[in-house]
């Protein structure tokens, strides 16, 4: 496999030759963050079509894809965890071959591999890890998909969002119930038992709209656990 960065078009490798070691990974980081910026300010202005637009072009993206295969590859801390298939992605061949298959080839999500791992109470918290493809997959999908929800969720929410934690929603509401008379003087402090174990798959799919990443048990690995 020969071909470096430099010979990869916007959509895809002009041939079915990629070079990992050779990949201009500055370039492909800004191509991913420019398209991501363009996306949340498409959703901001109200452009639905736009956003979408903007949004397959993302999902036909090479550098989406080396982006996504580079992040769980190298960067999660599971990259060496394997799913059902046993498979990883350790050499450089590993990885092109999987950015070929995966930008090449959409398929069906495979099922997911079940662990356990055990909580602070003493109890297992279950653990489904998906193949490394799959894996890839929901990153490439990730990008398109979260920086328009960035720009509709509300501004005080911390759960789960990029370049957020429980810190800065703790310094928020410290800024909140300071001083001698703070406007809010009280604070709810809840948890939802199991909440990730009953999230219906199906209403979420249908949150989704006609977001053009999704289909029917594809996109997002929603298969029956193993």
């Amino acid at each position: 496999m020969a071909m470096a960065e430099g010979g990869v078009g916007a959509n895809g490798p002009e041939d079915e030759s990629l070079e990992w070691n050779a990949v201009d990974w500055r370039a492909a980081e800004d191509r991913v963050r420019r398209l991501r910026q363009r996306i949340f300010a498409a959703t901001r202005a109200g452009d639905h079509k736009r956003v979408r637009s903007l949004q397959k072009l993302m999902l036909r993206s090479l550098s989406n894809t080396l982006i996504s295969v580079r992040q769980v590859t190298e960067r999660n801390a599971g990259r060496l965890t394997p799913g059902v298939d046993g498979r990883i992605a350790l050499s450089a061949a590993d990885k092109e071959r999987l950015v070929i298959e995966i930008h090449r080839s959409p398929r069906r999500a495979r099922p997911v591999r079940r662990v356990f791992i055990p909580k602070a109470n003493g109890k297992l918290r279950p653990l489904g890890i998906p193949v490394i493809a799959d894996r890839a997959q929901q990153a490439r999908v990730r990008n398109a998909l979260e920086p328009e929800w960035e720009a509709r969720f509300e501004p005080k929410s911390y759960g789960f969002r990029p370049g957020r934690g429980c810190h800065d929603a703790i310094e928020a509401i410290y800024q909140v119930v300071k001083g001698r008379d703070p406007k809010r003087q009280w604070i709810l402090d809840a948890d939802l038992q199991g909440a990730f174990d009953h999230i219906d798959h199906d209403y979420l799919l249908g949150q989704l709209g006609a977001f053009v990443g999704v289909r029917p048990r594809m996109s997002l690995g929603v298969r029956p656990d193993v």
